[in-house]
């Protein structure tokens, strides 16, 4: 039984990674490979104890002090020395810096890191990622905008590169008539168009952009917005400043968006840059229009025009035309928008196809590299992206 490790910064809070790692592991796990996350910091709260029900281990490293706690490079080392994991797959920058170097200690088969991002972030991470690109033996991306962002910055090199995107459970994530009738009877909802944005309430996002947006949106329509993060207060007093109280409702961290999904009449994303929102593509999956930002990972989820369109990045004004457009089509036409989108995630970024993939993947690199090692093979391997 081949086994894999999934490296992750942590799972206490879960943003788009987080999740995908969550969907990696428990849909590896059900295709019979022995499956652990581990997590350089946190408890793992609520996540971990569902992993650890559906049967996927679950370690915690506690590191305190990121990157610098040695204590959390030595149990990393520790464990990987006893469990002897086939393949060591990190998530995220410091997940995969810690993967990298760890090699040199402990010799793995395969190790492999994916990019969720095109933020490129500091010049310390552009060269921590040059400085290291020798040790993976793959690096994935979730969308040729992340893919080509690395490698333009030359923290990866072309060959070693593939795009594998998210993939999303469309069996759980579907249209339910009834309980968008029943959710909004419980919100007190009538005819008010309701948009739904979910994310982390960072700067990134832009909710400034969207608020103001709202100003001018016909004011029958309600915007929910489910997620925490450190902009929360600065956005609530901002919907205060605007006068928008009473149209605008904060959900804070939302466990169960999945209703909110159903519920809603429109999904609106206007962050800056994306790499492949999770959010999105649940949105296309449960059917919804959708207005988004003009960014590269928002283009490959939205056919503009037919699921939805897109609007400049940072343009309030186009951001509310684009919302005020979606609102004053007919029911009918905005359902059609819908399952345009529903069917294009269908097509590209459901689970089992995605899963397909990434077991692809596994196993050429596991057939191409029988011992472990401490770098990377020079016999890269070369995947239809």
């Amino acid at each position: 039984m081949n086994h894999l490790a999934l490296i992750i910064p942590t799972i206490d809070k879960l943003g788009g990674a987080e999740r995908q790692v969550l969907i990696l592991a428990k849909g590896m796990l059900n295709r019979g490979w022995r499956v652990n996350v581990v997590a350089l910091s946190g408890s793992g709260g609520a996540a971990a104890a569902e992993l650890l029900t559906s049967g996927v281990g679950f370690l915690s490293l506690h590191m305190r002090k990121g990157l610098a706690d040695p204590r959390g490079w030595i149990r990393f080392n520790k464990w990987l020395r006893i469990a002897r994991p086939d393949i060591v797959h990190a998530h995220l920058p410091h997940a995969a810096w810690m993967a990298r170097w760890s090699r040199l200690c402990a010799p793995s088969r395969v190790v492999v890191d994916t990019i969720h991002s095109p933020g490129l972030g500091t010049l310390g991470r552009r060269l921590a990622y040059r400085c290291s690109r020798w040790l993976p033996d793959k690096v994935t991306a979730v969308s040729h905008s992340a893919a080509d962002a690395y490698s333009s910055a030359r923290m990866v090199s072309n060959s070693q590169i593939v795009v594998l995107p998210n993939g999303i459970d469309t069996d759980q994530w579907r249209p339910d008539p009834e309980s968008h009738y029943s959710l909004r009877n419980a919100l007190g909802l009538t005819n008010e168009f309701l948009w739904l944005a979910a994310g982390r309430l960072d700067p990134v996002k832009d909710y400034q952009a969207l608020l103001h947006a709202m100003t001018t949106v016909s004011p029958p329509a309600q915007l929910v917005i489910a997620g925490a993060g450190p902009l929360e207060s600065d956005l609530r007093l901002l919907a205060h400043q605007l006068d928008l109280e009473q149209r605008v409702r904060f959900l804070g961290f939302e466990p169960n968006v999945l209703r909110w999904m159903q519920a809603a009449d429109g999904f609106v994303l206007s962050s800056w840059w994306e790499g492949l929102s999770m959010a999105l593509l649940e949105a296309c999956s449960c059917a919804l229009p959708l207005v988004a930002s003009d960014v590269p990972g928002n283009r490959e989820v939205i056919i503009s025009q037919q699921s939805g369109l897109l609007a400049t990045v940072g343009d309030v004004n186009a951001l509310a035309s684009a919302m005020t457009q979606i609102m004053t089509k007919t029911p009918k036409e905005r359902l059609d928008m819908g399952l345009q989108a529903r069917n294009h995630v269908l097509q590209k970024f459901s689970l089992n196809s995605v899963l397909d993939r990434w077991e692809t993947l596994y196993t050429t690199l596991l057939d191409q590299h029988p011992h472990p090692t401490r770098f990377a093979s020079r016999h890269l391997l070369s995947v239809d992206t």
